[in-house]
């Protein structure tokens, strides 16, 4: 940035002269910092407010319901592995003697003799 442009943009924000551009610099950062810091605290304010807007009683109700949906969903988890574990032996004790033939690893070109 160019010092005419610099001065310009400080005027703009400052009503200090331009002897005391060095001044006005810092009074510009000064300014932004404040204004950083405003909306960072708005921010903190905001996830305060939430917090303490749940009360106690409506909090650990909502932990126990939380737990409560875990615990569900592992045994869901248990019961679809158990299902799939019945369903390949099912499977296993079904198949037919061609199946069976497939599968095994015999190779008649071994034993002939």
């Amino acid at each position: 940035m160019k010092k005419d442009d610099r001065r310009r943009a400080v005027k703009a924000v400052c009503k200090m002269p331009p002897a005391a551009l060095e001044a006005c610099g810092l009074c510009k950062r000064q300014q932004m910092a404040k204004k950083r810091q405003a909306q960072q605290k708005g921010k903190q304010d905001e996830k305060v407010q939430l917090k303490d807007a749940l009360q106690k009683d409506v909090l650990e109700k909502l932990k126990q319901a939380k737990q409560e949906l875990a615990a569900v969903e592992v045994e869901k988890k248990r019961a679809e592995e158990e299902r799939k574990r019945e369903e390949r032996k099912q499977r296993e004790r079904n198949k037919s003697f061609a199946e069976l033939l497939e599968e095994s690893d015999l190779d008649w070109k071994r034993y002939k003799g």
